[in-house]
């Protein structure tokens, strides 16, 4: 018998393209417009699968998905939806979901899913609740996608993983986020950046000292080790650690012990260790500067995060998100981008990354004179040769910013662009005239009464 696949979306061109799409995997199709609908049905019949939109009107793909958990444990979900974040991939894999798939997905990606799902038919459990809280980490770029993805298959695990990425790429809040989606949730989660500690005293730091261990040494001191007991310890820029304490680290991770120094005592590590580095590890190791028995049991599960540049859709949703968490700080109202100031940022190498953008968006906060930010705002780096190479494509990129506004459902986008572009070529020629308007005008092509009016219409 053909599998017998059930899709749910508000959305009729998903409906079709899936229905399209799976049927030509022969397979049985049945669509959807709510989950109300699919209730019903569900309590007549039972489908092989069920791929599932996230947000639509009436009752989410979340709450669907718990209904399903609790008459259907053995039935196959996957979630689908144009709104990703990390808490709503987490989420999705808590819930019980066989898998999250952020649109726009890939069909030929979504029906080998759909066949995984149907072969596996695994058991999902139901765990923890939504969170009503604001997005831990955003992004609804693919490589962030992933990184989501990974967080979510972990949250039923302990073990070791090795954060790798540049630094600023936000490699502690990830680290929270595991913590925060495993087990040990209700235990401690304790962070030690081994670069920021003088390598005479990171021993002590890491695994406590008995008193008169050394020199300055007039009381017990308990370690991060011991501090983290039962819950997670995070390691930071791990590729600083010195060789020494590398074999001392390597035999507790083996051994599951430890000592103070200056201490004869065993004591038990029952502690997860996620470790982090901007560095090479396996280059290290190639020099001679890092355990390559270490790095294997630091690196059971590894987790890349990518730079800012190289998720650069995430930009504009990103400032957003620090711009108002900014003004919130500071009992201010929000400031806004203008599209031109958001294209330069997009178009920014960042090499500091997400905490270099935080940075930008607390000093345009307090800096910036309007309520909305335009280019002339930004800091000289933000306008200079490297972000307008990079922004060069502007067809490229207009096209980019259409699709991400049709998709999001915006109407009137057409008008909306014309305008902004009209803002953009008025401002760049009045400042390439010294504010000149009739030779702004000429060079544009325009009348000069053209281009008033248009700066009357425009607000500019």
């Amino acid at each position: 018998m053909k599998p017998n696949v059930w899709v749910i979306d508000d959305d009729p061109s998903i409906r079709w393209v899936l229905e399209k799409a799976l049927s030509e995997a022969d397979m049985d199709v049945r669509a959807f417009e709510s989950a109300e609908d699919l209730r019903r049905a569900l309590a007549h019949e039972r489908p092989d699968l069920v791929i599932s939109d996230v947000r639509m009107p009436g009752e989410d793909g979340f709450a669907l998905l718990r209904r399903i958990r609790e008459q259907e444990p053995g039935l196959p979900v996957i979630l689908t939806t144009a709104y990703s974040d990390m808490d709503a991939a987490v989420s999705a894999f808590e819930e019980g979901a066989f898998e999250y798939l952020p649109k726009p997905f890939d069909v030929a990606e979504a029906v080998s899913l759909a066949r995984h799902a149907i072969a596996q038919a695994p058991a999902a459990e139901s765990a923890g609740e939504e969170s009503e809280e604001r997005p831990e980490i955003i992004g609804e770029a693919p490589a962030m996608q992933g990184v989501f993805r990974i967080i979510g298959r972990l949250v039923s695990s302990e073990a070791n993983v090795l954060i790798t990425g540049e630094s600023g790429t936000g490699k502690e809040l990830v680290a929270r986020a595991l913590h925060r989606h495993s087990p040990r949730a209700q235990g401690p989660f304790v962070a030690l950046n081994t670069a920021a500690v003088p390598a005479e005293l990171l021993e002590s730091e890491l695994f406590g000292h008995e008193r008169g261990a050394f020199t300055g040494a007039v009381e017990r001191r308990i370690g991060r080790f011991e501090e983290a007991e039962g819950g997670t310890l995070f390691l930071d820029e791990i590729g600083d650690m010195p060789a020494e304490l590398q074999t001392r680290l390597l035999r507790v991770l083996a051994e599951g012990e430890f000592q103070r120094v200056g201490g004869r005592q065993l004591l038990k590590a029952d502690v997860r260790v996620i470790a982090a580095t901007h560095q090479d590890l396996p280059r290290l190791i190639e020099d001679g500067r890092f355990r390559e028995d270490l790095y294997h049991r630091l690196n059971v599960v590894p987790l890349h995060l990518p730079a800012l540049r190289e998720r650069r859709e995430d930009v504009p949703r990103l400032a957003r998100h620090f711009l108002q968490e900014v003004a919130e700080e500071l009992n201010l109202q929000p400031k806004q981008l203008a599209p031109e100031t958001l294209e330069l940022l997009q178009g920014s190498e960042w090499p500091g990354n997400v905490r270099e953008l935080e940075n930008l968006c607390r000093r345009l906060t307090l800096m910036a004179p309007g309520a909305t930010i335009y280019p002339d705002d930004l800091p000289e780096a933000y306008r200079g040769p490297i972000a307008a190479a990079a922004s060069d494509d502007w067809q490229g990129a207009l096209a980019a910013w259409t699709r991400r506004a049709l998709q999001a459902g915006e109407t009137e986008v057409g008008d909306r662009a014309q305008a902004d572009l009209e803002r953009v070529l008025i401002r760049e020629a009045l400042a390439h005239t010294g504010g000149h308007r009739q030779r702004a005008a000429a060079l544009l092509g325009w009348g000069r009464n053209t281009l008033t009016r248009k700066i009357k219409e425009l607000d500019i």
